[in-house]
């Protein structure tokens, strides 16, 4: 039988993805693509790096949510080949031992490149095949970290938390036309637009409250205190915090409302007199 999914549903279900999405990284958390699939490969890896969120293109280790401590030892080893090859230090080891070395960095790349700055686990996994990506989902869901999918018809949606219904979606990934590559950039790219909206929001967030701390730090001014002519006030640091001073005005920063009276300081007149009596 033929099993056709009403695309009206499949928008609004997707705007609560949208949504959802955008709250977990405004929130801090961070966000893990996957797609191993050759349809999805491409789609996964530029729209990953375009939010700035890791992603798995390749394979998916055992292991690699539910035992991330080991897999931190391989990617520490990943940094350590591309550290020893950006410096020019692999040039100390033998022609052999050159070569496989970059072997093992090449594969350790492929499988870990995308999550190799991961330094904790993701707060959302958008996985564009759930039945192909079995074991990410069985992670993700012992975890209890927020599964967002694309479900077919085929697949199980009770193991999904935030589901996306792509009619025939199975089939298309199956393909190796144009559509399929069309329709998961397109899904992709809308869950890393959240993920930037998301980056947006938390970078405001963190500014205002960073600009509300600095506010609260600064002293009010005392009411009813009255400068003299040549006084200003200023904030300086003190040994209890900032503190409010007032100091005279240096002879170059008198108010640009003073003017010449024509009249001459007596400190003036008295040091010209007395340079006269000297003459």
């Amino acid at each position: 039988g033929i099993y056709i999914i009403d695309l009206q549903k499949t928008v609004r279900m997707f705007k609560s993805v949208y949504d959802f999405v955008v709250d977990t990284v405004a929130s801090g958390k961070s966000a893990l693509f996957v797609g191993t699939k050759k349809q999805a490969r491409e789609s996964i890896y530029e729209e990953a790096n375009r939010c700035e969120m890791y992603y798995v293109r390749n394979r998916w280790l055992g292991g690699m949510l539910t035992n991330f401590q080991t897999i931190k030892q391989s990617i520490d080893r990943l940094n350590h080949l591309n550290t020893i090859k950006n410096d020019g230090s692999i040039n100390l080891y033998i022609k052999k031992e050159r070569l496989k070395l970059e072997k093992e960095r090449v594969k350790l790349d492929n499988n870990l490149g995308g999550i190799r700055y991961m330094t904790q686990l993701p707060g959302v996994i958008f996985i564009v095949d759930p039945k192909a990506e079995n074991i990410a989902v069985r992670e993700g869901r012992r975890l209890n970290i927020p599964i967002v999918a694309i479900v077919d018809t085929n697949c199980d949606p009770d193991e999904i938390d935030h589901i996306i219904p792509g009619n025939s979606w199975r089939s298309l990934l199956n393909s190796s036309n144009d559509d399929a590559i069309r329709a998961i950039r397109l899904i992709t790219s809308k869950i890393a637009d959240a993920c930037i909206e998301g980056s947006k929001q938390l970078e405001e967030k963190r500014q205002a409250e960073a600009d509300k701390q600095q506010k609260e730090e600064i002293p009010e001014i005392p009411e009813g205190v009255d400068l003299k002519p040549g006084e200003r006030k200023v904030i300086s640091d003190g040994s209890e915090g900032p503190v409010i001073e007032i100091i005279k005005r240096a002879a170059t920063e008198q108010p640009e409302n003073s003017t010449n009276t024509g009249i001459e300081d007596p400190q003036d007149v008295s040091e010209s007199e007395k340079t006269g009596e000297e003459e």
